[in-house]
């Protein structure tokens, strides 16, 4: 097993796995649509030479997990809150949306100074922001466009072994940013069904994963696993692109 990454040997950790571990949706929205809680993710996607798709999922779904397990989400040494620790609560204990954006250029470059993690994988980069009320957005955040820039689906190869692996319910059809919230979720799912020790270990390795899409025939058998224990499941609320309840993403070892 190697040994824990330094931001994640903290004695800490434990504590902030167990809030994925419990799971999340303890409590209702709230009345007022501006007060509802949100991640957002910033997909960084150049016009000139944008990234692979697969690579850009990868790096948001690593981003949504390494934020989730980071020190400042929880109690530091002394007992004492961390700097993002309130705001991750609040919303990890209710429905745990996210919202995609798309950044380039001073846009991009302005984002890494709004709190949260930064990741890039093959060249492609996300950054999950702190989550926080969708109606108080920070302005360099809410300025960047939701929709309007995909990415054609891509052929990445063979899984290198020993990585789990987001499936991606390629019949859906879902956009990039829709994609990009849905493996965020199955990150954070992921780490919480993994036992403390497992989840030091995956965060050792940075969190590495690969995002693969599943067609149909490959998709049913993802669906048995499910269905088994053997993989890790997200269905979606369905407020946008997709009906309620559907599966979207299940992750499995290699």
């Amino acid at each position: 097993m190697p040994e824990p990454h330094p931001v994640f040997a903290d004695p800490g950790f434990e504590s902030r796995h167990g809030v994925l571990a419990r799971g999340y949706g303890h409590r209702e929205d709230p009345d007022d649509p501006s007060a509802v809680l949100a991640m957002p993710l910033v997909l960084h996607i150049p016009k000139a030479e944008p990234p692979a798709r697969s690579a850009l999922l990868e790096a948001a779904a690593v981003a949504t997990v390494a934020l989730c397990l980071d020190p400042r989400v929880g109690a530091g040494e002394d007992g004492a809150a961390g700097e993002w620790q309130d705001a991750f609560l609040a919303w990890n204990d209710a429905r745990i949306r996210k919202v995609s954006r798309r950044a380039r250029g001073a846009h991009w470059r302005a984002a890494q100074d709004v709190d949260g993690v930064t990741v890039d994988r093959d060249g492609a980069q996300a950054r999950a922001l702190v989550p926080g009320p969708v109606g108080r957005l920070d302005p360099r955040i809410a300025r960047l466009q939701i929709g309007g820039t995909d990415l054609p689906h891509d052929d990445p190869g063979d899984v290198p072994d020993g990585v789990p692996v987001l499936w991606v319910n390629a019949a859906l059809g879902m956009t990039v940013g829709k994609a990009a919230a849905q493996v965020g979720h199955a990150s954070m799912l992921l780490a919480g069904a993994l036992d403390v020790d497992s989840a030091r270990a995956w965060a050792a390795t940075g969190f590495r994963c690969a995002v693969r899409d599943a067609d149909r025939d490959r998709w049913a058998e993802l669906v048995v696993m499910a269905a088994e224990g053997t993989g890790v499941p997200v269905r979606d609320a369905g407020f946008t692109e997709v009906e309620p309840g559907s599966m979207t993403v299940i992750v499995t070892a290699s």
